[in-house]
Parts: structure tokens; sequence; C-alpha cells
């Protein structure tokens, strides 16, 4: 019997140093805890990088990447097999028009013309996906994941916005809003390939 008790205090203990150590392998930017991992379509993601998005001083969002392997390079993010997402977490209120015309004007900037006519259907889709929303408030989570054979799935708080965008090219243009030549941030571009967080 006595043995038996102390079998479960140890699984108790053994149970909340596991729990500690995962709380602390979690990241803190901007006051958000960014969780060390992901799961998308079934398979278990790192984190990449996470920074915050400044625009004209004021802090808008943190934005993660988390990919299968981490990875240092744009040319090698777009090129990484399997699931990917990215994760944006307000850090304050946005309209879903202002949301909208940022990523649209994030995917005008780093694609080319061949490539904008090619997914101009996809880019109109963005304005519509965050149409149902007036705005987008502090603390609410926003992820795009690219699901290998759906395709780019946008969701807010756990709940999916829109249609499933088909095309990789599309999520990989999604992509290249932070990463691309042109990114929004090009503090951000830095610590999603990696960097530290400051």
């Amino acid at each position: 019997m006595k043995m038996n008790n102390c079998f479960k205090s140890w699984l108790v203990l053994a149970g909340s140093l596991l729990a500690l150590s995962g709380q602390a392998a979690a990241v803190e930017v901007a006051g958000v805890s960014i969780d060390d991992s992901a799961r998308v379509a079934g398979a278990e993601l790192k984190l990449n990088g996470a920074g915050v998005r400044t625009k004209v001083l004021f802090k808008v969002y943190v934005a993660a990447l988390y990919l299968g392997d981490k990875k240092s390079t744009p040319a090698e993010v777009l090129a990484a097999p399997g699931p990917k997402r990215v994760s944006l977490t307000m850090l304050r209120e946005v309209s879903s028009d202002t949301l909208s015309q940022a990523l649209l004007e994030g995917l005008n900037h780093n694609s080319s013309d061949e490539e904008k006519s090619r997914l101009f259907n996809q880019m109109l889709a963005i304005g519509q996906i965050f149409g149902a929303y007036r705005s987008i408030k502090p603390r609410d989570v926003i992820t795009v994941d690219w699901v290998p054979n759906t395709g780019t799935v946008i969701q807010m708080n756990g709940k999916k916005l829109g249609d499933t965008l088909p095309d990789v090219a599309f999520y990989n243009a999604i992509l290249k809003i932070w990463l691309g030549d042109r990114p929004a941030d090009k503090t951000l571009k830095r610590q999603l390939l990696g960097e530290a967080a400051s």
C-alpha cells in the first residue's frame, strides 16, 4: 500500500515537472505566450521564430512561424514540404478592412505581375474572408495554415473563415508578406527566420 502511494506521488511529481518544462519552452513576445510547437494536419510543427509587427511605433500583432524543421532563409521556408502555420495574435484593435488592405498590400508588393494575375481570385478572397467581422480585437488569434493536398486554411480563434484556398503558390505569396523582398516589417522578417525577438 505504501509503495503504491509512493508510486502515485512520483507520477504526480513527474507530471508536474513535465508540465513546467512545457511552460518553460514557450516564448513570450510583447506579453504574448507563444507555444514552441503547433499541430497542423496531424503533424507536429516547431516554432521557427516569432516577433512583433510594428507600424508607426505602434505594436499591431505578434507573428509566429511554424515549420516541420527549422529554416533560416526565405527560400528554405518557401521550399519546405509539409504543413506550415503563420499565427497572428493581435495586440490592438484593427478594422477588418484595415487588416485585409494590409495583407493585400503585402501580397501586391511581393508578387510578380504573373503571380498576381494567376492568384487574383484567391487574393480577392482575403477581403471576403475578413469581411464578416467589423474589427479584429486584441488577443484575437488568426492562423493561416498550409495543409498539403487541401490548401490554405484561415481560422480566427479556432473558427474556420471562408473557403479553403487550394494553390500552394498562394500560400507562398502569403508567406512573402513577411518574408519577401519588401516585407511588412524587416525586423519581424529576421525574427521569423530565427533571430531572437526583443
